[in-house]
């Protein structure tokens, strides 16, 4: 390829997610025995202006100029380094010369170590830090984006939700929270990031290396140079911030173009939706509901607020949220925006005259 792709926005990236998940494949959705949502008829859907998706259109062979006959550059005196090169070649049956010209190009990114090993916070901590997450994703124009957002996907949605039993604001929500509806993919290259966190790090190192193995197969299987993606300092790619293990488990082709591309809001929704089908969604299913008070009961959260805590009752879909972050704020924040997102899809009445006009 001959350009830079995935720089779409100035904004800078948001934290990562990092929860992983399992499952082999999408289930049908009668398995759920909940009530089916209505299929959308068939029609052409239009497709949004997207980045071009990596390897997309190339030819190139796969050692992509990558060859060298021993490891230079930052990470040349790095024994774990050699060792996971060698672990590769034997595991996955990679080239050794491959290998050694890619990581001879890697940069350690001091500004990703401080991201990974902040410092101690000193002091206990202050009150209401569930209002002050709250505040960056429950705004007016945050609100405004997603039903803009739903509107201009309103097909796939629907199709998405029908395939595999997903309340469509819940598709909605996680991609605003994750990337403000692609505003904000991330900036940092993702080959540099996961080998900074796998080989200078070391609270979640094993983690990290985990991730630049199915990074490095996920390129090898989708034909792109793993020097082109950026994502999130942490790894995390595409609308829905999928880290890589994720991306190879449960990203699909939605729009059957012939690739899996999470910069693109068609695969992505289905890829969420996925997701959360994979994490045993249910559709409909309550989330979470106030509480009064029962703070020591099963099932209740206390979360901090300016105004005095809040206890809420969660139930098993707000635990299927945290199967994407495990956080419980996180979990809350993408309840809140959804239920406000769809408010204000019904009040403007919007998909209903899209839906008329066609």
């Amino acid at each position: 390829m001959t350009t830079r792709i995935f720089k779409h926005f100035p904004i800078a990236a948001m934290s990562a997610l990092l929860a992983s998940c399992a499952g082999e494949g999408p289930r049908p959705y009668e398995q759920y025995g909940y009530q089916r949502p209505q299929a959308p008829a068939s029609r052409p859907v239009m497709q949004p202006p997207v980045a071009q998706y990596p390897g997309g259109h190339s030819q190139a062979s796969p050692s992509r100029g990558y060859s060298s006959g021993g490891l230079a550059g930052t990470y040349a005196n790095y024994p774990a380094v050699r060792g996971f090169i060698q672990d590769m070649v034997r595991k996955h049956g990679f080239s050794e010369s491959y290998l050694n010209g890619l990581f001879s190009r890697a940069n350690r990114l001091d500004s990703v170590i401080r991201l990974e090993s902040p410092e101690p916070s000193q002091g206990p901590s202050k009150p209401g830090s569930w209002t002050r997450y709250r505040n960056k994703f429950l705004t007016a124009q945050h609100i405004e984006n997603g039903a803009n957002f739903w509107l201009e996907n309103a097909d796939v949605l629907r199709k998405a939700s029908a395939s595999y039993g997903v309340d469509q604001e819940y598709i909605v929500a996680i991609i605003g929270v994750e990337t403000y509806f692609g505003r904000n993919f991330g900036k940092t290259n993702i080959f540099d990031s996961l080998t900074t966190l796998s080989f200078d790090t070391h609270r979640r190192s094993q983690f990290f290396m985990s991730e630049l193995e199915s990074f490095l197969l996920m390129a090898r299987e989708e034909d792109f140079d793993p020097r082109e993606p950026e994502g999130s300092w942490a790894g995390a790619m595409g609308y829905g911030q999928f880290m890589p293990s994720s991306f190879r488990r449960l990203a699909i082709d939605f729009n059957h173009d012939g690739k899996r591309n999470l910069w693109h809001p068609h695969d992505a929704i289905g890829s969420v939706a996925h997701y959360f089908s994979k994490s045993g969604w249910h559709y409909n299913g309550q989330v979470a509901r106030p509480s009064n008070g029962e703070r020591n009961a099963d099932g209740v959260i206390e979360l901090s607020a300016y105004e005095g805590n809040e206890y809420w009752r969660i139930f098993p879909n707000f635990k299927v949220i945290k199967r994407y972050n495990n956080s419980n704020k996180y979990a809350m924040a993408v309840h809140q925006l959804a239920q406000a997102i769809k408010q204000r899809v019904a009040s403007s009445g919007a998909l209903m005259r899209a839906s008329s006009a066609r």
